[in-house]
């Protein structure tokens, strides 16, 4: 990898993107999405979080490492869904990958911008069995992901993880690849017609079949969960000084306190509708 090569992401959802839609909608940001195979999706951030300049409100905002922000972003993701997300990620120094699927802790892996390994050998077994993955041939692959290999740097290892993803269905659309600028990821994103934003109008995703999660009893279920996950995660996460970890608590507080009070209101508002 290019020792300035600017930092950048991709968020592989196990999911279509008409299920994806409405909860990446909750992230509030700016991301691209895009179906990616069959039963995939990819969301393609914008990377305000690591790039730094100036938010809407004139304020600068604060660089976090990308990994740590793809982190609070997948596990957001996860406890809202069925369906897990996979985060490729890298900067000018370092790459990973990052898996997160309900309440179970997300896993990872790290590789050296020479493609030194700098992660748990268990974490790709976990990586596989949670993904669905050929317990012998597809591990036999992605253990040689984790092997000392001199021609292999850290961009080759995310290409070999993804060419074994491709044996579950998951095609990248053509210009998104690993180890691509942020930037240029984004506006091949952004070229493709296929690809559209996440955010959505609140009725629409009300009428899709996800509609009981934003309403109703179901909805304030998953809210409470989220609001209960929230609290311990945060505050573990400071503890640990975990800028990943407190972002992805902040955002489960936050998520469960909208989607109760959203329910509220929603229900307020059109007292006759026959849900709750």
């Amino acid at each position: 990898m290019n020792a300035t090569s600017p930092a950048g992401a991709l968020l592989l959802c196990r999911a279509e993107p008409e299920t994806v839609r409405p909860v990446a909608h909750l992230l509030r940001e700016r991301m691209l999405l895009a179906p990616a195979g069959d039963g995939w999706s990819v969301l393609v951030p914008e990377g305000r979080p690591w790039q730094g300049g100036v938010a809407e409100t004139g304020a600068a905002d604060v660089v976090e490492p990308v990994d740590r922000v793809v982190a609070g972003w997948i596990t957001a993701l996860a406890v809202g869904s069925t369906w897990p997300v996979l985060a490729l990620w890298w900067d000018g120094d370092r790459a990973g990958c990052a898996l997160a699927a309900g309440f179970r802790r997300p896993v990872g892996y790290v590789w050296l911008a020479d493609g030194t390994q700098a992660g748990e050998d268990e974490a790709m077994r976990t990586l596989a069995e949670r993904l669905g993955l050929d317990p012998v041939l597809d591990v036999q692959a992605l253990e040689e992901l984790i092997r000392p290999d001199p021609d292999a740097d850290a961009r080759i290892r995310l290409r070999g993880l993804l060419a074994v993803l491709t044996r579950i269905g998951l095609i990248l659309p053509p210009g998104l690849a690993p180890d691509t600028p942020g930037d240029r990821l984004y506006a091949a994103a952004d070229d493709r017609p296929e690809a559209e934003p996440v955010k959505a109008e609140l009725d629409v995703v009300e009428n899709s079949r996800l509609g009981p999660w934003m309403r109703g009893p179901r909805a304030r279920m998953l809210a409470g969960a989220q609001f209960a996950a929230g609290l311990p995660l945060t505050l573990w996460g400071i503890r640990r000084r975990g800028g990943g970890w407190v972002l992805a608590g902040v955002l489960l507080l936050a998520h469960g306190a909208l989607g109760l009070a959203y329910d509220r209101i929603r229900g307020a508002e059109e007292p006759a509708d026959g849900r709750g």
